[in-house]
C-alpha cells in the first residue's frame, strides 16, 4: 500500500469575511503575487496536449473563495437581488439532501452555466459593493498549486481520504478510466458531492477543495493549446463574451464523477450543457488603496 504524504507549509492564511445575510458567510482568502509554470511538465503521468507547453506566468495578489460557491451563499445572494442580464434559480442543484449531519446547504452549488456564474459575480458584486468575478485560467492553477509543481497540491498522487472523484475503475464504450493516479491506490466513488471542506486538507494558501468535488468555471475560452499564450494572468479570450455559443469556456479542478487523472492542477476541459458537475469559485482583485 502506498503511503501519501501531503505536503504542508506552515503560513497564516490572510482572509475576509462578506456577510450575506441569514448567517451565510463567504470567506475570501488572500493570494499572494508571484510566478510560476503553467501546465504540466511532459513527463507528467495522464497530461493532455492542451496542457503545454509549459509556460512562466507572472500573477499579482486577489483573493479567491476559500471553498467553491456553496447553495447557501448562492441562495442568500439570489433572493436578495435583481436580475442584471439574466434570471437565475435561487436553488439549481442536484444534490439538496443532507450529508453525514453536515448543514443542508454546504454542499457546491451546480448546474449552473458560466452566463449563470457570471450573473452571480454581478449580483455580488452590486450587493458588496465590491468587485467579484471568475477567476482566469492562469489565476485558478497559480492559487491551486500554491507554489508546488506535482500534479496535485499535496503530491504526486491523490487518495478518496483527500478528495472527491470517481477512486474506482469505470468502463465508458471502448474506454476504461482508472479509479487511481500513478503509484495512488483505488479508493471510493461517493457518487454524489460532498459539503464544502469536508476533506480538512488545504492547500498552503489556505484554500480547499481544489482537486475533485466539482469542476469550477474560468473567465477563459479554450484554446486547443498555449501557443501564444499570454505571460500575464489575464484571462486569455477569443470570441464574444456575452455568448458561449461561438466559444468554450475552461473548466478546471476535476469532480465527483470524474477520474483522477482530471483532478490535477494543469488540467482543463470544458462542457457545453449543464450538468451536475460543475460549479465555480469567486475571485476579487485588492483594491490598490486601503479601503
Amino acid at each position: 500500500m502506498v503511503r501519501i504524504t501531503i505536503r504542508k507549509k506552515k503560513q497564516q492564511a490572510e482572509y475576509y469575511i462578506e456577510d450575506l445575510g441569514n448567517n451565510v458567510e463567504l470567506v475570501m482568502v488572500k493570494i499572494p503575487g508571484g510566478k510560476f509554470l503553467m501546465g504540466s511538465p511532459e513527463d507528467e503521468l495522464e497530461r493532455q496536449n492542451r496542457e503545454s507547453p509549459q509556460h512562466e506566468v507572472t500573477v499579482p495578489e486577489f483573493y479567491m473563495g476559500r471553498y467553491p460557491i456553496t447553495q447557501g451563499q448562492w441562495k442568500a445572494v439570489v433572493e436578495t437581488t435583481e436580475r442584471i442580464e439574466r434570471d437565475l434559480n435561487s436553488d439549481p442543484s442536484y444534490f439538496k439532501d443532507d450529508y453525514e449531519n453536515y448543514e443542508r446547504w454546504s454542499r457546491p452549488v451546480e448546474q449552473v452555466s458560466w452566463l449563470d456564474a457570471q450573473e452571480f459575480c454581478a449580483r455580488l458584486t452590486q450587493k458588496t459593493g465590491r468587485e467579484y468575478r471568475l477567476p482566469s485560467e492562469a489565476e485558478w492553477e497559480y492559487a491551486c498549486r500554491a507554489e508546488t509543481t506535482t500534479p496535485f497540491h499535496f503530491g504526486e498522487t491523490i487518495t478518496t481520504d483527500l478528495a472527491n472523484y470517481h477512486g474506482v475503475d469505470q468502463e465508458t464504450g471502448k474506454n476504461i478510466y482508472s479509479g487511481s493516479y500513478g503509484r495512488g491506490p483505488k479508493g471510493e466513488h461517493r457518487k454524489q458531492t460532498t459539503p464544502v471542506g469536508y476533506f480538512k486538507v488545504a492547500n498552503s494558501f489556505g484554500l480547499y477543495d481544489m482537486h475533485g468535488n466539482v469542476f469550477e468555471w474560468c473567465e477563459d475560452d479554450l484554446h486547443k493549446n498555449y501557443e501564444n499564450a499570454p505571460n500575464d494572468s489575464g484571462a486569455w479570450l477569443l470570441g464574444n463574451q456575452k455568448t458561449t455559443k461561438a466559444t468554450k469556456k475552461v473548466i478546471r479542478g476535476g469532480c465527483w464523477n470524474y477520474s483522477p487523472k482530471d483532478c490535477r492542477s494543469a488540467f482543463r476541459s470544458t462542457f457545453d450543457t449543464l450538468n451536475l458537475f460543475t460549479g465555480f469559485r469567486v475571485l476579487r482583485i485588492p483594491p490598490r488603496t486601503l479601503e
